[in-house]
């Protein structure tokens, strides 16, 4: 939990807080921007919340929080409440699950509720609030695993959930050798009618991208949105096996429909299927000129 005497002096006097244990993820300023910024490589406090609605935003990114470095000087009242708020609407059927792990760096999950069986969509904390939840919304069939750094707590949810865990071959380590459908070679995988696995090496060799019912893509760490370029964006900073296939990768996705953007790092984006494409060809010329 966050420490009142290690708050740094770059928060704005009040309630909430950010100490100095921030490990400069973003979870807090995209989940709650009107709280929460940058400053000197981590996050702070720049505004109290201002109402109701601030103050929800603000107490689910603190139980985000990969780090636990987000507190309050007062002891929240209203704390069971929040948990209960998990995991949080997107759209339609789609939740972010919230509960960020360390393992992960603080990337998002997120969890699609469907008839023919739920998936969760990389993994978050084995928070107990949150297993709790998903378990009254139907459980989880299956563990879609984008690419190796977001497994977190992958193998709590396989014990607890008996679900079936999805990755690339090309991802598998000592901790994932168990995983139960393990995915080959580059071809997209039609899982389920409603369910598109893109291979998508870039990043990382195996990585792969979901596509739900040709509207939401999961896009793990391959695609996100740039508050700061204003942009669709690969991460060339964080592009740890090849830049040009991650290039090849980005032309091959931009010939796929969709309408949402939903990364484990960077921004959601939310545009029509004409505006989409749009932006999907400024990144293309973005990343050949990197």
């Amino acid at each position: 939990m966050a420490h009142c005497n290690h708050r740094r002096s770059e928060n704005i006097d009040g309630d909430f807080y950010v100490d100095s244990t921030c490990i400069n993820c973003d979870t807090c300023r995209w989940m709650a921007p009107e709280v929460f910024y940058e400053i000197g490589s981590q996050s702070a406090v720049q505004h109290q919340p201002a109402n109701e609605s601030d103050r929800l935003r603000a107490m689910q990114a603190l139980l985000a929080c990969p780090t636990a470095s987000i507190g309050t000087i007062k002891k929240p009242e209203d704390i069971k409440d929040v948990h209960q708020s998990f995991p949080i609407l997107v759209a339609e059927n789609v939740y972010h699950c919230g509960y960020h792990a360390e393992d992960s760096f603080g990337a998002a999950s997120y969890f699609i509720q469907r008839s023919e069986g739920n998936v969760l969509v990389d993994s978050p904390r084995f928070a107990p609030p949150l297993v709790k939840r998903l378990e009254e919304m139907g459980g989880v069939r299956y563990l879609y695993l984008t690419h190796r750094d977001d497994v977190a707590d992958h193998q709590k949810f396989r014990e607890h959930f008996n679900c079936e865990r999805i990755l690339h071959e090309d991802e598998i380590t000592q901790d994932t050798r168990s995983v139960e459908v393990q995915l080959s070679g580059a071809d997209p995988v039609q899982f389920t009618p409603d369910l598109l696995i893109i291979s998508v090496p870039g990043h990382t060799k195996g990585h792969t991208v979901l596509l739900y019912n040709k509207t939401f893509l999961f896009s793990g760490d391959h695609l996100a949105w740039s508050s700061d370029l204003d942009q669709l964006i690969a991460f060339r900073s964080a592009c740890w096996y090849s830049w040009a296939e991650l290039t090849r990768s980005m032309q091959k996705l931009a010939g796929y429909s969709f309408e949402w953007v939903l990364p484990g790092h960077g921004r959601r984006y939310y545009a029509d299927p004409e505006t989409m494409q749009q932006q999907m060809q400024h990144c293309l010329n973005w990343m050949t000129q990197m």
